[in-house]
């Protein structure tokens, strides 16, 4: 859909702040996304736009509808993965697990499909189903040493799967293969190694500052009695054969990227 010159500029110019901010202030970002919204609800990038604002700061019920506006308007699959991450946000995880065995799914490319195996894993978490979760995401992408955009993520929800199961050296392992992809700090992986290696991290530079300060303050004390004063997200992104049928999920090949969706799915 075609909008006048003047519109379509003030949509462009709320639309670009929503994607400066939805990082670093989400509430903003959603702000914007509502004021573009109201100018021109029957574009799908507006609703598309929307959807991740809202989906950002956890409405999950307005999300979801604008993801389903955008994908009745464009009827692509895209967005697929983080509409079953907003089920889970909803508190309906069989619902998220019920569209990961939709044909959409194979319609997906490589980072959807990923991102989708993602979701049907945090969905079995929700319902308890750890052991599920982990057959989930066991798959040739996991296994691959090829590094995506996506790999730290999935490396890392394998690496947290298998620590909630109990299993520790796994865990660590994988939590290290994710750090070694993470090359853009997109997971927390190296704090977690280093809390499972019992590492403890200390504020060096303030406790510098402080034995900085104080003999300066003391020192104006005795001169003249007056003091001398002056991170982490994520976050909000988705196999064995014995899971396949119930997963809808295959192992086959389908690259990035939704989250979030987390990356659109949820830890």
């Amino acid at each position: 859909m075609s909008l006048p010159k003047t519109l379509a500029e003030d949509v462009a110019r709320n639309l670009v702040m929503v994607a400066r901010l939805i990082d670093e202030d989400p509430e903003q970002a959603y702000a914007y996304s509502r004021i573009a919204l109201r100018l021109a609800s029957r574009v799908a990038a507006v609703r598309e736009a929307a959807g991740f604002a809202a989906y950002a700061t956890q409405r999950y019920a307005e999300a979801l509808a604008e993801f389903r506006a955008s994908r009745r308007m464009t009827g692509s699959v895209e967005l697929w993965p983080v509409m079953a991450d907003c089920e889970r946000g909803l508190g309906r995880p069989e619902r998220a697990m019920a569209m990961a065995g939709e044909p959409e799914v194979q319609k997906l490319d490589k980072a959807g499909q990923v991102e989708m195996r993602l979701v049907a894993a945090g969905a079995r978490r929700d319902m308890g189903q750890i052991d599920a979760a982990i057959v989930t995401l066991q798959s040739p992408e996991l296994a691959s040493s090829a590094v995506h955009s996506w790999t730290p993520r999935l490396r890392y929800a394998y690496a947290d799967a298998l620590l909630e199961a109990g299993r520790e050296d796994e865990a660590r392992e994988w939590f290290g293969k994710a750090m070694e992809a993470d090359k853009d700090g997109a997971t927390d992986a190296s704090d977690r190694l280093a809390e499972l290696d019992g590492v403890e991290f200390v504020d060096v530079l303030g406790d510098d500052e402080e034995h900085i300060g104080a003999p300066a303050d003391v020192a104006s004390h005795g001169t003249d009695g007056h003091d001398v004063d002056g991170h982490d997200v994520d976050g909000h992104d988705e196999d064995d054969s014995d899971d396949q049928d119930v997963d809808g999920l295959d192992g086959e090949d389908g690259d990035e990227d939704a989250g979030d969706a987390g990356g659109s799915a949820r830890a």
